[in-house]
């Protein structure tokens, strides 16, 4: 069965970095594109970054763009998620999700699997 375990969350100053890890198993991991969402307290889930099946194309959401970068791994079934010059608006339960097909949607309603999460608070 699919599954997506995110990994790296943790407790980050503003301004600082942190690199969110997530391993697939149960599908052929480069024949579909994946992206990252998150969930912040008390609103809903936000889809911010996604890369295309073979990761030769990435779509970011604007408040990110420029601070955050996705790249995958295919050899190694992993999607990563480096996130520079954090802000306290990024505190957030982080998910990966896997997409219905190569091409990367910019909702959440484009992917049929998500991970647990992995929770990121930025705070002095």
């Amino acid at each position: 069965q699919v599954q997506l375990v995110e990994s790296g969350g943790g407790l980050a100053q503003p301004g600082g970095s942190l690199r969110l890890s997530c391993v697939a198993s149960g599908f052929t991991f480069g024949n579909y594109a994946m992206s990252w969402a998150r969930q912040a307290p008390g609103k809903g889930l936000e889809w911010i970054t996604g890369i295309y099946s073979d990761g030769s194309d990435t779509y970011y959401l604007e408040s990110v763009k420029g601070r955050f970068t996705i790249s995958r791994d295919n050899a190694n079934n992993t999607v990563y998620l480096q996130m520079n010059s954090l802000k306290p608006e990024d505190t957030a339960l982080y998910y990966c999700g896997k997409g219905k097909g190569k091409f990367v949607i910019t909702v959440v309603a484009g992917y049929d699997y998500w991970g647990q999460g992995t929770q990121v608070t930025v705070s002095s």
